[in-house]
């Protein structure tokens, strides 16, 4: 392409398709069935090689953004924009519109948090929570506000079938004062919780968002993801020391789910409610798997069972401690979730031998069939060892346009990843700024516009649009 603003991939994206680090990339079920098993993954083409979209984000041919929030910055309605934004959930809004919840992943050292709001503060003396972003349908801001506040590391989290937003504390740190890169805080609460936030006002919030869900366990977690069927909820952990489990939470005799259904369970801060379980998986011929890393090529699957845990609640042993390897299966950094194709897609991070796991690797994506009770690996990064090509995947949404959508933390350049619906790994948009980790992915109703972030010096919420459609797995 002659166009001036055409990026020379070789230059800023580390050069030939071999670069973007692929060991083997997703070529399973639920992905493409007819597609075989450990097959090495060519780059595709997707929508197109990336340009200069303006002076922030490269994007493909014909796409654009629009940023609808900057930490620092005051917003309508008097909003103080906090940063470290992470993960989101959008919810439609009549005309068009979307109401989006963003998670701040801000911890007690922090400088500025999510502004505190009388009946919406969980802890006065934390200072990460949620904010919602209000745009109409051509994604003009209407409204911005604090949605739940008094929280730590409101990392991932998950989308309901009822429409809400699952927040979740990525930390275990309990009350009292702590000490953190010099900085001394004090928390007036436990932390390590799930809270959950109504996307419809900042009223519907009040008395409820800063209810800890404590019966999903206290732990760092990571992302959640809800099975529309039976209520179940999935928890990740991103964690080690040991390394993290993945986690299954069971309603109680009676439940059923809806709207205000966790916050009438959670009322009287009950602990024991419903049943929570960890992960363990084992191979066809039996042989218990204690690291998910032990998988290297896609389709491998792995039946399920799970155990259940000791104390949820954590109070004398984190709960990945209460659990000896030879009951569970771990993972380093399992990251993010999203539910789609009738299960829960979610991420292992990276792995390396000298963290626990058993083979080393830069991202994973396990697809969860709660029908058939396996977990399959779809998608797998080989290790970015010059910086060039993928690693450190964590954010990840189900794009309706076929395949999933990868946010990356790592190292090198800073780039949203998609995955098409036959495995085939393309290149979406470049931080063309700094290296700063995107976040939290996410496609309004019509699948007209990508929201995502990126964390940095400030952290920004970006609205990408273009000409959707099913990206192509043709040879870049």
């Amino acid at each position: 392409m002659s166009s001036s603003n055409h990026l020379d991939r070789r230059t800023l994206l580390g050069g030939s398709a071999g670069a973007l680090g692929l060991l083997v990339a997703g070529s399973a079920a639920p992905f493409a069935s007819h597609a075989s098993a450990a097959q090495t993954t060519r780059l595709a083409s997707g929508y197109g090689p990336l340009v200069r979209a303006g002076e922030l984000l490269a994007l493909p041919e014909g796409f654009s953004y629009t940023v609808i929030a900057e930490s620092g910055t005051t917003t309508v309605g008097g909003y103080a924009v906090a940063g470290d934004q992470d993960a989101m959930g959008t919810f439609a809004r009549p005309g068009g519109g979307s109401a989006i919840v963003c998670n701040h992943e801000v911890g007690g050292d922090a400088e500025v948090g999510v502004p505190h709001v009388d009946g919406l503060v969980y802890d006065k003396g934390a200072k990460g929570g949620t904010s919602t972003i209000v745009v109409d349908a051509d994604n003009t801001v209407l409204e911005h506000y604090t949605s739940v506040a008094g929280t730590v590391d409101n990392c991932a989290g998950g989308v309901t079938p009822w429409g809400t937003w699952l927040t979740c504390e990525e930390t275990d740190e309990r009350a009292g004062t702590h000490e953190d890169d010099g900085v001394t805080y004090t928390f007036e609460q436990d932390h390590g919780y799930v809270f959950e936030v109504d996307p419809t006002s900042q009223t519907a919030n009040i008395g409820k968002a800063n209810i800890p869900l404590k019966f999903l366990g206290r732990f760092e977690h990571e992302a959640a993801a809800v099975d529309p069927s039976t209520g179940h909820i999935y928890l990740t952990e991103d964690a080690d020391e040991p390394n993290g489990l993945f986690y299954r939470w069971t309603p109680p005799a009676g439940y059923v789910q809806g709207k205000g259904a966790l916050h009438a369970l959670a009322a009287d801060g009950a602990v024991e409610v419903g049943t929570l379980e960890a992960l363990v998986a084992f191979e066809r011929n039996g042989a218990h798997v204690t690291d998910l890393s032990k998988a290297t090529k896609t389709n491998t699957t792995y039946t399920v069972r799970w155990v259940d845990v000791p104390d949820r609640d954590a109070r004398e042993l984190t709960i990945r401690e209460q659990l000896a390897d030879s009951q569970v299966t771990r993972a380093r950094k399992l990251e993010g979730q999203w539910w789609g194709d009738g299960g829960a897609y979610f991420v292992a991070s990276y792995g390396r031998t000298d963290d626990g796991s058993i083979h080393e690797h830069d991202g994973q994506v396990w697809f969860f069939d709660p029908t058939m009770q396996t977990v399959t690996l779809t998608t797998i990064f080989a290790v970015n060892e010059d910086g060039a090509g993928v690693d450190g995947p964590d954010n990840i949404t189900v794009s309706p346009h076929g395949g999933i959508i990868l946010a990356e933390d790592g190292d090198g350049a800073s780039q949203l990843i998609g995955v098409t619906d036959q495995g085939k790994a393309y290149r979406l948009a470049l931080n063309l700024v700094d290296d700063s980790e995107w976040a939290g992915p996410t496609f309004n109703a019509a699948g007209t516009t990508l929201f995502a972030n990126i964390q940095g010096d400030p952290g920004r919420t970006f609205a990408i649009t273009g000409p959707w459609g099913r990206p192509s797995n043709a040879r870049d």
